[in-house]
């Protein structure tokens, strides 16, 4: 699939990683510029004494604007907003996010199946997930559903993963649009809606 293809009319950016994908959020966000033309929403596996140290990091970080998500908050271009721990994360009709306290998917509260279905449920064709380092199959069925959806799946690249199993999975079992590295991830994200 052409890259110029897949990276118009973008409303979200989903990005779900685990063990290994806080260093390679790190390589993307801080160079993305402001303003963007949708919203990206991260969905990490956490544990579940860390309350603000990922947003807190991010927002350090990064130069687009980290909202703090609670229940109902609404969705809007221009900002990054992170799953909090110990939460699953919804997407609403209504453009907005709640947040659940069911059972643990994958033995992860927040699941990135359960964020990535939820997302291509109120997205479609509109979305962007995006599956980074991780030791678990989460966010593989996540991945098929956003496809499924008319949306795009990327898949770091396993081997510029620390924690290559999530990635490998997720190409096993999807037909990924793009396989790529940080570096790719951070230049595609660089260029959506541009054209």
């Amino acid at each position: 699939m052409e890259k110029n293809k897949i990276i118009k009319d973008c409303k979200v950016v989903i990005i779900g990683g685990s063990a290994g994908s806080l260093q390679a959020l790190l390589q993307i966000l801080p160079f993305i510029e402001p303003p963007t033309t949708f919203a990206m929403v991260i969905v990490v596996h956490r544990k579940n004494s860390d309350e603000q140290t990922l947003e807190d990091l991010i927002a350090l970080k990064a130069k687009i604007k980290v909202r703090e998500v609670e229940d109902k908050v609404a969705l809007e271009a221009g900002y990054i907003y992170i799953a909090p721990s110990n939460y699953h994360l919804l997407f609403e009709k209504n453009e907005t996010l709640s947040l659940d306290t069911s059972e643990k998917i994958n033995y992860s509260r927040p699941s990135i199946d359960v964020s990535f279905e939820s997302a291509a449920e109120i997205y479609g064709s509109f979305l962007m997930g995006i599956l980074l380092s991780g030791s678990n199959s989460d966010g593989t069925a996540g991945l098929k559903a956003i496809k499924k959806a008319g949306g795009v799946i990327v898949v770091q690249n396993p081997l510029s993963a620390d924690m290559p199993f999530m990635p490998n999975n997720a190409i096993l079992h999807t037909h990924p649009d793009l396989i790529l590295n940080t570096e790719e991830i951070l230049e595609l994200l660089k260029n959506i809606n541009k054209e």
